[in-house]
């Protein structure tokens, strides 16, 4: 039986102090809920959650997923997991641990607790895809042994174990895709091409570009995918998804890094490196079915994103 929802309700953000979970968590707090958020500080930092030590209805507990956890909560937001290349390439075997013994844990959770809950995937489910832009339909493209698999693969087995446990146990679940995200609070050295650039034109580094820089990505600033993610938790029971929750308009990477010269006001030049092992060549979600199910949409332009996390990155590396 599932729980009954009311005004409030207590959340466990797993992966809460990482750069999605803490903007998250601010928008439940927001929103007058309880929130317990749990992170082992691997990739996450205390930083991100330090404005909300004193807050009445936040908790923080050091955790790692891969081990169980027995809490009471009303619903809950899996979102553990190294994110970024550099992260989850340090320690694969534990990436995929993560992924798969992490949504374990929780699913078990969840049916323990009648919660609902629902899983950050990722937009690497699709691999290197051969249809463009990428539907929830498609089933992907993806090496199953190569440097990127660890996330990868794991994230696609998380997305069986949430179907398994729905079809087998009736567990209330939701699985959100999610593209590329950048915004406040990225980790400066996460290997991300946002935050990369970013710190690179602040110091006067060259921008590195990998292979031609003609590959695109579609870049999604942090509160429009937050805003996706709670309109998908809230949504109507019986929608499982998985939907993609990303902005569908294109940027190659060259573009990006003169923009982000541009508007950091930079001198520093740009370098080519050999394309990563993998790295696919174009990433576009179709967002069809979140702007028909969710009434969802990016709203925030790829040139005032940047200019806030330039702002971010700025103060916090530079002071």
């Amino acid at each position: 039986m599932s729980r009954s929802y009311s005004p409030r309700k207590r959340s466990l953000v797993t992966g809460g102090a990482g750069f999605l979970g803490s903007h998250l968590i601010d928008r439940l707090l927001g929103d007058g809920h309880e929130v317990l958020c749990v992170d082992n500080l691997f990739t996450g930092t205390r930083d991100n959650v330090a404005h909300l030590r004193r807050h009445e209805r936040f908790e923080f507990l050091r955790h790692d997923v891969t081990f169980p956890l027995y809490v009471e909560v009303d619903q809950i937001y899996n979102f553990a997991c190294p994110a970024s290349p550099i992260h989850y390439q340090h320690d694969p075997v534990q990436t995929t641990k993560t992924s798969v013994h992490g949504s374990i844990n929780m699913l078990g959770l969840a049916k323990r607790l009648g919660a609902r809950i629902l899983q950050a995937s990722t937009s690497e489910v699709y691999g290197d895809p051969s249809i463009h832009p990428q539907t929830e339909d498609y089933w992907g493209n993806v090496n199953p042994i190569g440097p990127r698999s660890c996330y990868d693969e794991g994230k696609r087995c998380a997305e069986t174990m949430f179907f398994d446990y729905h079809r087998q146990h009736g567990l209330d679940i939701k699985v959100a895709r999610i593209f590329n995200t950048y915004g406040p609070r990225m980790h400066p050295a996460d290997g991300r091409v946002v935050s990369n650039f970013v710190v690179q034109a602040l110091t006067g580094e060259p921008l590195t570009i990998y292979g031609d820089g003609l590959q695109s990505r579609s870049l999604c600033f942090v509160d429009d995918l937050i805003d996706g993610i709670v309109a998908l938790m809230d949504s109507e029971p019986g929608f499982t998804g998985p939907i993609n929750l990303g902005n569908p308009v294109e940027c190659t990477m060259r573009e990006l890094a003169e923009m982000v010269i541009e508007l950091t006001a930079s001198k520093s030049e740009l370098v080519e490196a050999p394309l990563p092992a993998d790295d696919p060549r174009q990433r576009q979600p179709d967002i069809s079915l979140a702007r028909s199910r969710l009434g969802w949409e990016p709203k925030v332009e790829l040139r005032d994103g940047l200019e806030l996390t330039i702002l971010d990155l700025r103060e916090r590396i530079l002071g």
